[in-house]
């Protein structure tokens, strides 16, 4: 039995603790989290042992005997401190996303990791989820991929730590990076400041806010090396939630809607080129929609499950190791860089990621 804490109890370590409490090779040891109100109502939810021990001081929980691994699902401008502790003690750990605020922390992290042998897994859950999973096994079915467009807007939670870009934008840079098969090449980001004009990002991640304060709506454009573009939309003070990804191909589109009573859907369909008109005509030939069935496997189950493997094993993982997470940082901090400069390019190093590909 792996012998795991968990720091946070908020919505998402509430969602951790009910995943590691019942697999079977787990055994929570403690839980920890600043509020004491929260620790007595996730007690009574989970009707939890008197053996789990609960402490508001995350660093007591860390001095706790029988621990093995941690989760940590704290806001993210705490991340490095809560991490660094925890690999320093030899434990496993998985990071609630983005790793960190700063990749040369982020690094930093991981030759902690490799140099306590321990592993550093970060909770990319979309890679987890049946729909993107099929999705990545489907798209080569579009042909050739020419674009793709995303949409992730819903009113609150408003974080004072981060902006809507570092809240919101890895799930999708996840996915589209996934389905690719790649990483941009070249970044753009645009953001309108509403809600916290003064606001800042906390230590490291002052980066993560513009010259207006915090960004509540943000555009974002990636460019990959084939020539593919994708477009995305992100808002937190937007009453119209969605979560919607597109890929278009030339010969259709794969739509994940993770709203929608069935997620991934392929719209089959092409263009004809007529040779024999004396202008260039082109004409619509339609496909079918086709309903993609995806298994009913809850995607952070399987994300637990994948850690407790990789902790148990002392493996890396394959799908969101912590060098994979040190490069998604470094993405947002370019896009972050472009916000600042009013949506300049920023070129983006392909060898950044690459170069760690050895450690994975």
């Amino acid at each position: 039995m792996l012998g795991v804490a968990i720091l946070g109890l908020g919505r998402w370590g509430v969602n951790l603790l009910r995943n590691f409490l019942a697999h079977p090779q787990v055994r929570v040891v403690a839980i920890a989290d600043p509020q004491a109100d929260r620790l007595q109502a996730v007690a009574q939810q989970f009707c939890l042992s008197p053996q789990v021990i609960q402490l508001k001081d995350w660093q007591q929980a860390l001095a706790i005997s029988g621990i093995e691994a941690v989760a940590v699902a704290t806001p993210a401008s705490t991340h490095v401190t809560l991490i660094r502790a925890a690999l320093e003690r030899q434990y496993h750990v998985l990071a609630e996303k983005p790793l960190s605020l700063n990749a040369t922390e982020a690094v930093a992290l991981c030759r902690l990791a490799a140099q306590q042998q321990r592993q550093l897994v970060v909770d990319h859950t979309y890679l987890f989820h049946p729909a993107v999973r099929r999705g990545q096994q489907t798209v080569h079915e579009l042909g050739h991929l020419r674009y793709g467009y995303a949409t992730r807007t819903h009113l609150g939670p408003i974080r004072t730590d981060v902006d809507a870009l570092w809240d919101l934008m890895i799930h999708d840079l996840t996915i589209f990076n996934d389905w690719l098969g790649a990483t941009p090449c070249a970044l753009q980001a645009q953001g309108t400041v509403w809600l916290q004009p003064e606001g800042r990002g906390q230590g490291a991640g002052a980066l993560a806010s513009n010259a207006q304060g915090l960004s509540d709506l943000v555009w974002v454009k990636l460019l990959y090396p084939s020539g593919f573009q994708a477009s995305i939309h992100l808002c937190w003070a937007n009453a119209d939630k969605q979560r919607r990804l597109s890929v278009v191909g030339d010969r259709g589109t794969l739509v994940f809607d993770e709203l929608a009573a069935h997620p991934l859907t392929l719209q089959q369909g092409h263009l004809e080129h007529s040779a024999q008109s004396v202008a260039p005509s082109w004409t619509p030939i339609p496909g079918q929609q086709q309903i993609l069935d995806v298994e009913p496997l809850e995607p952070l189950w399987q994300l637990c499950d994948h850690f407790v493997h990789c902790a148990r094993h002392n493996r890396p993982s394959d799908i969101c190791s912590g060098w994979m997470g040190v490069h998604l940082v470094r993405l947002l901090e370019g896009l972050t860089r472009s916000l600042h400069k009013n949506g300049a390019i920023v070129q983006v190093e392909p060898s950044s990621f690459e170069s760690n590909v050895e450690h994975l």
